[in-house]
């Protein structure tokens, strides 16, 4: 790939600890990108399940300097009313030509800062992001589709869908991987190929 992209993923409290982990491992493991992981205030954060991340940058508008992606992890904190608002950060990595996604809860930030109008785009369910956030600019082009959506550089997924995620997100950040990227699709996907056939009956 020409040149290290960098990526910036947002963690806010209670983050969904098995939303970004493939994306992450595979940026930086199979196409040379750096992770750089931000919080409000830069402040270190807990996971669902309780482990903790030290975060390197903040989510001010200054804070997107460098990024050539940046991702909103899912937690329950986007429900809140007062969640952290990222619209400033968000449209300087926009304006910069930079890929900007959220899964789950973190699509709500994408809807609050507008960046979902003109953009196909999708969530955890078309009645599930309408009761958290009715009438948000761009809500005609809802995708009700359980993976992931990319339209230009606006990537979304439910928070069922890290793999479809993690796919489009690169695929959006590196356009010419064609074979990198299908290899992932088919190293991704071979866990289902044979359904539940070789699970181990529960005890």
């Amino acid at each position: 790939m020409s040149g290290e992209k960098t990526i910036g993923f947002v963690f806010v409290e209670r983050f969904a600890d098995w939303e970004y982990g493939l994306l992450a491992a595979s940026a930086v493991e199979w196409f040379g990108a750096s992770a750089v992981a931000m919080s409000p205030g830069g402040k270190a954060v807990r996971s669902i399940s309780g482990f903790r991340v030290c975060c390197e940058r903040g989510l001010d508008q200054a804070d997107a300097q460098g990024l050539d992606a940046l991702v909103i992890v899912g937690s329950d904190r986007w429900m809140d009313a007062d969640a952290p608002d990222l619209r400033a950060l968000m449209t300087a990595v926009a304006r910069g030509d930079g890929v900007v996604g959220g899964i789950c809860g973190g699509t709500l930030a994408l809807a609050r800062a507008g960046l979902f109008e003109g953009h196909r785009h999708t969530s955890n369910g078309r009645v599930w992001i309408a009761d958290h956030l009715p009438h948000y600019p761009g809500e005609e082009l809802y995708q009700d589709v359980p993976l992931a959506v990319a339209h230009g550089k606006i990537v979304s997924a439910p928070g069922a869908a890290p793999a479809s995620f993690a796919l489009a997100m690169l695929g959006a950040l590196y356009p010419q991987a064609h074979e990198q990227l299908a290899a992932m699709r088919a190293i991704f996907a071979r866990e289902h190929l044979h359904g539940d056939d070789h699970m181990a009956p529960l005890s």
